[in-house]
């Protein structure tokens, strides 16, 4: 009776997003080969047709990598109560995203594959480590989100892709249902596809809206590039309906916001953004800001973060309104992901502040980062100065032991942590004492 009930539910959703948009898939008669190029692939799985791909191999979860993630986990300084442990071995994990019917975490890569780690008899260790979708090529699938009612979104380099009922159908092996939520070469400008800030981030807003940042390609744009960047959000925010209608431009001034999260507090968007490289070790410095209302620039390239003026426009008018940031990050630390801790498990004093995870330095002569941030909220609700909440990965001779990329709480209410140099994901837990 479970499995009925849970088709049953797995078609409600599958038949209102086909409703949603149009999907890519050929005609009866006219079917592609099951060993045809990805977009054959993509056109069959869209019509719930199969493929001939071979289930995906498990990701091994012991032995001596998961041994030595262990032992340098016993380098983390964490505040007294806390513990962390190593959750899952995922190569090159990145951004992380929670189910919300199932838990099972989605997590992005920067290279080609997505990743679903799996903790079936909930001990809060995965027992499986599986990579996602294999009938599908992936390319920078970095950004994973869900809709509160469990439809899987991924941003890729210049593509959004959705996957209904993602926690459900991923048993089933490498052929998952799949629709195109903008097509390939849609996202932006292929003329403007780099090598440099292609990590999408995206998160679904309050409004039901999905919200996606595009880090521009440059360390600072040329001028000739700044009005077609900002007529189509690169260096910026934009959102769209679910189904990829209606985009629009949310906010501009962005070099490369690679974490961003709701307030639910005021359910306005917060982000963090990065700063220009080569301006020295201490400036400029990284920045936490918030989005008020839709429209509002947030300085760069004029800035190159907080009130340091870039090199190239440091002669140019910098544009009324401009807004600055709530709070600022130490300079070159790389802040990435961002989340609002909403868990019940840590002490009061964190529930509603901001988690941050700072990837570290590689343009300073003398690297920071490497660790896991807190920022308290305000009376006001403003963010305060952040603090170190979990630092050990960066030794003092300077070599990377981990370098965290993304924060996630788990329905327990402990904080998940990312770490594409090490391949792995952490838990944090607290234990009053």
């Amino acid at each position: 009776m479970k499995f009925i009930w849970l088709a049953a539910v797995s078609t409600v959703v599958l038949a209102s997003s086909v409703l949603a948009q149009p999907a890519t898939q050929a005609p009866a008669g006219n079917a592609p080969s099951a060993t045809q190029s990805p977009t054959g692939n993509l056109e069959r799985l869209s019509g719930f047709r199969p493929t001939d791909t071979p289930p995906a191999k498990p990701i091994a979860q012991e032995g001596r990598r998961a041994d030595a993630l262990r032992r340098n986990l016993e380098k983390v300084k964490l505040p007294n109560g806390f513990k962390i442990e190593l959750y899952a071995v995922v190569p090159d994990a990145r951004h992380m995203a929670v189910g919300p019917n199932a838990g099972v975490v989605f997590v992005g890569t920067r290279k080609s594959n997505v990743y679903t780690v799996t903790d079936r008899d909930k001990d809060r260790v995965a027992d499986e480590v599986v990579p996602f979708g294999a009938a599908i090529t992936f390319k920078i699938p970095n950004g994973v989100c869900f809709s509160p009612d469990g439809i899987l979104y991924i941003v890729e380099q210049n593509r959004v892709i959705q996957f209904p009922a993602a926690e459900f159908f991923y048993e089933g092996g490498a052929d998952v249902p799949i629709f195109q939520v903008v097509k390939q070469g849609d996202l932006i400008p292929p003329s403007e596809e780099s090598f440099n800030h292609t990590a999408r981030v995206c998160r679904v807003g309050p409004d039901n809206k999905l919200y996606i940042a595009l880090g521009q390609p440059f360390n600072v744009p040329p001028k000739e590039k700044i009005d077609l960047y900002k007529r189509v959000g690169i260096g910026g925010i934009i959102r769209m309906d679910q189904d990829g209608k209606n985009r629009e431009v949310y906010a501009t001034g962005i070099r490369n916001s690679v974490g961003m999260d709701f307030s639910a507090a005021d359910k306005s968007l917060w982000f963090t953004d990065n700063q220009v490289d080569g301006m020295g070790d201490d400036q400029p410095p990284g920045e936490i800001n918030r989005i008020a209302s839709q429209g509002q620039n947030f300085g760069f390239p004029y800035y190159g973060g907080g009130t340091v003026r870039t090199v190239e426009y440091k002669d140019d008018q910098v544009p009324a309104g401009v807004v600055g940031p709530l709070a600022e990050t130490d300079p070159h630390a790389a802040d990435l992901g961002m989340i609002f801790y909403t868990g019940k498990m840590f002490p009061q004093s964190y529930q509603g502040g901001i988690f941050i995870a700072q990837h570290g330095s590689w343009n300073r002569t003398k690297p920071i980062g490497a660790r896991i941030m807190f920022a308290p909220l305000k009376q006001d609700g403003t963010a305060d100065k952040p603090q170190v909440f979990a630092e050990g990965w960066l030794t003092e001779n300077g070599e990377y032991l981990g370098r965290p990329v993304d924060v996630a709480t788990l329905p327990d209410g402990s904080l998940l942590v990312s770490d594409d140099t090490a391949g792995a994901i952490y838990r944090i837990s607290y234990e009053s004492r």
